[in-house]
């Protein structure tokens, strides 16, 4: 790992800047300091985690089963292994109540992230939180980090499309999206995240009513990325996506060696050990 000159502070800011630059922020989800640097290599310019693919790759489930340790011990690997922004999914924020959510978030502001998806489901319940103990949450999130001098990107997810079931009609799932958008705005969110959302009118009904950076997950169905870019969409995200891809490539070449097949893709592979090596030397 090594220092940099760039703060905290400043990447938050940094962060912050690059969601109102009216060009589109694609960010593929990693999981490890490896792909954190093989993305800031490449030419990123932010680094985001995903909690699927931090949890799978690490031998657990999604939904806060990886231990909360781990999670910070990851996200300080990562956070310092880059001198780009760092924004973590920390799901629900591994807390029960707002005592311990104040904890953690303490917590993962120490491990060097400049930003958050916080997302509004009650993990134990598996169903939503009221929009107002949401509002309460990201409320106290963002005293806290202005306690801690870090202005802390906040991107709050609303799972009302996971739970479609709880709502009688499409277009009433659509106003309660649009009315916890506005509601997290005013709490203090930077960014809504409306996630599984992929159908191009509804996309633009979220951006032009709420008038805020919004986030859409890269999912089958949605609008090719210049349309989302020229509807004003600020960022499109790949959850595990980025880990499904990793690991079909492994998958399929596994398959190949068993019968034999797929050495030339092995030895010829322009991923060499001296770019593995470039990516982890201490600069």
């Amino acid at each position: 790992m090594f220092n940099t000159a760039i703060t905290q502070a400043e990447k938050a800011k940094a962060l912050h800047s690059l969601h109102h630059s009216g060009k589109l922020l694609l960010l593929p989800n990693v999981w490890d300091v490896l792909g954190a640097r093989l993305l800031e290599d490449t030419g990123y310019k932010v680094i985001a985690t995903a909690s699927a693919a931090v949890a799978y790759s690490n031998g657990y489930n999604d939904g806060e089963q990886i231990p909360f340790t781990d999670v910070l011990r990851i996200l300080t690997a990562i956070a310092g292994s880059v001198h780009v922004p760092v924004t973590a999914d920390i799901e629900s924020g591994y807390a029960e109540d707002e005592n311990q959510l104040e904890h953690n978030i303490r917590q993962l502001i120490k491990t060097g992230i400049a930003g958050i998806n916080i997302e509004d489901t009650d993990k134990k319940a598996h169903t939503l939180l009221q929009a107002d103990v949401q509002c309460r949450r990201i409320k106290l999130i963002k005293e806290i980090a202005l306690d801690m001098d870090v202005p802390l990107f906040i991107n709050a997810r609303t799972d009302t499309f996971i739970h479609a079931q709880s709502f009688h009609s499409s277009q009433q799932m659509i106003d309660e999206t649009v009315k916890r958008g506005g509601a997290y705005k005013d709490a203090g969110a930077d960014c809504f995240y409306p996630i599984l959302i992929h159908e191009q009118a509804h996309i633009k009904t979220v951006v032009d009513e709420l008038k805020m950076p919004i986030n859409i997950l890269m999912i089958p169905g949605i609008p090719g990325l210049q349309t989302l870019e020229q509807m004003g969409v600020a960022r499109v995200s790949l959850g595990p996506g980025y880990l499904k891809y990793a690991l079909k490539a492994m998958k399929d070449i596994a398959f190949k060696l068993l019968s034999f097949e797929g050495v030339e893709e092995i030895t010829g592979n322009d991923i060499t050990s001296d770019y593995l090596k470039h990516l982890v030397t201490v600069r």
